[in-house]
Parts: C-alpha cells; structure tokens; sequence
C-alpha cells in the first residue's frame, strides 16, 4: 500500500474579498522529501504555506498533514518545527529561555545545549533576544525549528542574512535531519539553494502552480547556451546562432553535448579561436525569468 503523504493539498481555493490569491492548487509532499516551493512576488506562496502550518482557513478545498487537518494543533504541532521569515521572539528573553520556551510550546523533548550548540549559539545562551545580531536571530530561528527533530520542518528563507560559513553550518544540519527520516518544505529567493537541494519544485505564478517537478524536469522545456566570439577574419559557425554584439554569438540548444563538440571540432578544423566561450545548461533562475513570457 502507498504511505500517506506528509502534506496533501487538493484544489485549494484561497481569497480576500474578491482577491484570489490562490486558485484549485493541488500537490503533495512525500516523506523523506525536500520539497521548495517558489514563486514570483504575489504568487501566493506565503497563503499556502500558513494554510498547511495551520494559521490561516482555507476558503475552499482541503488540506491535510500527517493526514490531518493542519489546524489541529494537538495531532500536528508537535510533529512540525516553522522557521518563520521573522522570527518574533519576545526581545526580553534569552537565547536559552527562547529555546526552552518553543520546546514546551511544542511538547517537543530535546536538550537546549545540544540545539544551541548545532547552530552555534552556546556561547550566546544568557544573552537577550535583542542584543543579537541579525544573522544571530536567523540561526535562532532555525534552532528552535529543528528542536527535537520534527517530522516536517518549514525553513522560510532560511539562509537570508547568515556568513558563508553558516549557511554551510545549517545546510549540513538540514542534510542530518533528512538522514533521521525528516521531511523539509524550503522557500528561498536564492534559488541556487532550490537547485542544489530540492528533489522537487512547486513554481507558483498568479495563485497556482506555473510548474512543478524535479530541476531537471523544469529546466528541459528551455534550451541550454553556448556563448563565444569570433575574429573579423572567421568563417560563419556552423551552428545556427544569433549576433549579440560585434563577434559575440549566441547558440541555444536542446543538444548541449553534440552542439560544443561540433562548434569544437569545426574551431579546431578551421585554426579559430572561441574566445570568451561559455556553454551550460539551463538554470532555475533562467525558468524563474522565463515566467512573465509565457
């Protein structure tokens, strides 16, 4: 038999008046899965997400996580840790009391050393949530999420603010929570990380999804580039290619490898240089930009 899905979304309806901010969405979220779901500003991602976390009523369709409506808070909360885009912790507690406050509220058991210490906040503990930097309060945020090893986690823009190495910090912690058998839905801006990451993405444009599946299924439907220029004196390319400046071409392509070996081979055979050369596939962000063109 199928297990159930962590999150089952079916035709949900979202609206405001008579704003529809999210319209007949359907999806689903395995166990075990890092899913992202993106989209453009006004796409209706942040309505969905407080649907599925239990702060907002759906107007119509049906939600459910760990096969319950979200907004039972006694089945549901305590298997789901939200790290939310702000925080909101009270500026007067500590960094300790904050942790230990989220881990009663969510009947979660952990040790708050052993959180602190993931994301690099011991030495912080007695201090007050308002003396903390910016990128403090972001791994805060993610410490009280992951507190006793949720089932589902939520990450909201997860990374926005932190240095170099704490982004790798909470990354290879996310990466111990998925071995433990976690699922995680992640939203970003820094869609390198949804690329990198994610086994499967929700694109969502205009209150319902625009795309979804896994990076290489949504990078396929645009062709890959191949960027070079030629001297004065060069032959014409033997691929079809547009002008993009004096000498600079562009090549695009759905056969990425044959393409740069034959404009390799005929460079080779005609003693040309491809100066500046650039070949790759598509990327996420180059779907993401294709959105207002269909």
């Amino acid at each position: 038999m199928p297990s159930t899905p962590v999150i089952d979304v079916d035709r949900l309806n979202l609206a405001y008046g008579d704003f529809h901010a999210v319209r007949d969405l359907s999806f689903q979220v395995e166990q075990g899965e890092l899913y992202a779901l993106l989209g453009t500003n006004g796409a209706g991602k942040t309505s969905t997400l407080e649907t599925i976390e239990g702060h907002r009523a759906a107007t119509s369709g049906t939600v459910r996580v760990f096969g319950h409506d979200p907004r039972d808070r006694r089945a549901v909360r305590p298997r789901m840790g939200i790290m939310l885009q702000e925080s909101g912790f009270s500026p007067d507690l500590t960094v300790r009391e904050s942790v230990r406050l989220i881990g009663d509220l969510t009947q979660r058991t952990d040790r708050v050393d052993r959180v602190l210490g993931l994301v690099d906040l011991t030495r912080k503990a007695a201090t007050k949530v308002s003396h903390l930097s910016g990128g403090e309060k972001r791994r805060l945020g993610f410490a009280t999420a992951v507190y006793g090893t949720p089932e589902l986690v939520f990450l909201d823009e997860p990374t926005t603010g932190l240095d170099i190495q704490s982004r790798d910090a909470l990354w290879h912690s996310v990466d111990r929570l998925r071995e433990d058998g976690s699922t995680v839905v992640l939203t970003t801006h820094y869609l390198e990380e949804a690329q990198q990451r994610a086994d499967r993405i929700g694109l969502m444009h205009n209150g319902a999804f625009h795309r979804e599946g896994t990076v290489a299924e949504l990078t396929e439907t645009l062709p890959a580039e191949i960027r070079f220029s030629l001297p004065p004196e060069a032959p014409e390319p033997p691929l079809p290619a547009s002008r993009e400046g004096e000498g600079a071409f562009l090549v695009e392509t759905f056969a990425l490898q044959k393409d740069l070996h034959t404009l390799l081979r005929w460079a080779q055979d005609h003693a040309v240089e491809l100066q500046g050369l650039e070949a790759g596939p598509t990327r996420l962000d180059d779907v993401f930009r294709a959105i207002g063109g269909d």
